[in-house]
């Protein structure tokens, strides 16, 4: 099935992506110039869990338009992103570019990185704002992100809150389900066709996804050796009584743990 999920998804971020960017972000000098102006901010999850990333090796999963692994080579991170679909590589590769920045842009699904052990470890791996839902299993995501990181490097994730999925209706989340549990594959839209003008819209297929609940990814993330050190629930602004994201940091001990059903 994931095969299936892999295929779908990569057709659909490789119809008009480039197009959606540039409709939303500029072209791709356009946004270097902002990025150099507002490269914090774009970190604003994640730097107090980071510090100062100068020197080091970030690895930033499913990293799609690069915004983020360009602010963190703003502040002289060594990035490597891995993403599946070819517009977005090359619009990441020309914004960072025109940055002045060095950015290794790996095409890839996650899953399947060819030559992953030469990569070697990293500092820190970052996977951002609706992710999880491209995979069938988490065990095999989390398990990427145990291999990559280095001993005391750090996962940073953050995410769609899987309760407000449920409940609201956002501009990011426009058709609540109703039902947490809910395991079932989706088709939908892609993320970016919000971004297109209606009469650009034609011909964009469909992406797969699947839900997950709190309980299953931080079982799921455990079950692969990291230590999970905050979970951290964040507000929507629309309406401040519910979280709209969350931001889960774990870090990689080289410590051993008795199993969990012995």
């Amino acid at each position: 099935m994931q095969q299936q999920l892999s295929r779908a998804n990569k057709t659909a971020w490789e119809t008009k992506a480039y197009q959606a960017w540039v409709h939303e972000f500029g072209t791709p000098n356009q946004l270097a110039e902002e990025l150099k102006q507002n490269h914090t901010h774009h970190l604003r999850y994640w730097l107090k869990y980071i510090g100062d990333p100068a020197g080091k090796r970030v690895l930033n999963l499913l990293g799609s338009h690069g915004r983020k692994a360009i602010s963190l080579a703003l502040m002289g991170a060594d990035l490597t992103v891995v993403d599946i679909s070819e517009e977005n590589r090359a619009y990441a590769t020309q914004v960072a570019k025109a940055a002045g920045v060095q950015l290794n842009y790996i095409c890839s699904d996650a899953l399947n990185i060819p030559t992953e052990d030469t990569l070697g470890n990293f500092d820190i791996v970052l996977m951002e704002f609706g992710i999880l839902h491209y995979f069938t299993d988490l065990n095999a995501i989390f398990s990427v992100v145990n291999r990559r990181l280095g001993i005391n490097g750090r996962y940073l994730l953050t995410d769609f809150h899987p309760f407000t999925k449920v409940v609201m209706s956002t501009y990011n989340l426009p058709n609540p389900s109703g039902v947490y549990f809910d395991d079932t594959i989706k088709e939908g839209e892609v993320a970016f066709a919000k971004l297109l003008p209606e009469e650009e819209r034609s011909g964009l297929a469909k992406v797969l996804t699947r839900s997950w609940t709190v309980g299953e990814i931080v079982t799921s993330l455990a079950s692969q050796g990291l230590f999970i050190r905050a979970f951290e629930e964040i507000r929507s602004v629309q309406n401040p009584k519910l979280p709209e994201f969350y931001t889960l940091v774990a870090d990689k001990i080289d410590v051993q743990l008795p199993p969990l059903n012995p």
